[in-house]
């Protein structure tokens, strides 16, 4: 899993409330097991027409959010289905940080298990995000996941809590797979002690 620590990204304001994971990826793009290729249907029904072309309303078809990082929504975000293309989806299109209100509580597991820092923040603070976002491309983010920090465009500085855990897995890249890796050593020892006092098993 890739690590996060530090992120400056531009900020796609998308306010909208309860987007659950069938709006974040539809169910005709779950075929597949692979974690990338999906950013391509991110949004699929409101980034494209019904013949497939780009709509030029929606936030990330205009050329100051095409390389956005940072996404900041409304409250409920990802609620819905369990699916984890809906974070693999977004991770593939290029977003790292994804800032709410609030989160589903399966799909905010799910960030974190792939390398996604889901920040929960209060409304007037979101809001503020919001508006920040709305500048366009001069308006970034840059947030320090170790100083708990997100820093605005206009200099102002928003604290924001985190789980300890959570926060030393990104930090450290560390998924359930990598946790486990940690305790490699200790796990073949055991093996080892197991085999010899167990040969039949």
């Amino acid at each position: 899993m890739q690590k996060f620590t530090k992120l400056t990204g531009v900020a796609a304001p998308f306010p909208l409330r309860n987007v659950d994971t069938d709006m974040i990826i539809p169910k005709q793009f779950l075929k597949t097991i692979k974690r990338t290729g999906l950013g391509k249907a991110l949004f699929y029904e409101l980034r494209y027409d019904q013949s497939g072309k780009e709509n030029p309303d929606f936030v990330l078809n205009k050329p100051a959010y095409r390389k956005a990082e940072i996404l900041v929504t409304g409250d409920n975000f990802g609620c819905g289905s369990s699916r984890e293309h809906a974070p693999w989806a977004l991770l593939d299109y290029g977003f790292r940080c994804v800032i709410a209100p609030d989160f589903a509580d399966i799909f905010y597991n799910n960030c974190f298990q792939n390398g996604i820092l889901a920040i929960k923040l209060p409304q007037d603070q979101v809001d503020k995000l919001i508006d920040d976002a709305s500048r366009g491309a001069n308006a970034t983010l840059s947030i320090d996941l170790e100083a708990q920090e997100i820093r605005g465009p206009d200099g102002g500085v928003i604290k924001f809590d985190i789980d300890p855990f959570r926060k030393h897995c990104l930090i450290n890249g560390l998924d359930n797979i990598g946790l486990t890796l940690e305790k490699e050593k200790a796990i073949r020892d055991f093996e080892a002690r197991d085999g010899a006092a167990r040969p039949w098993a």
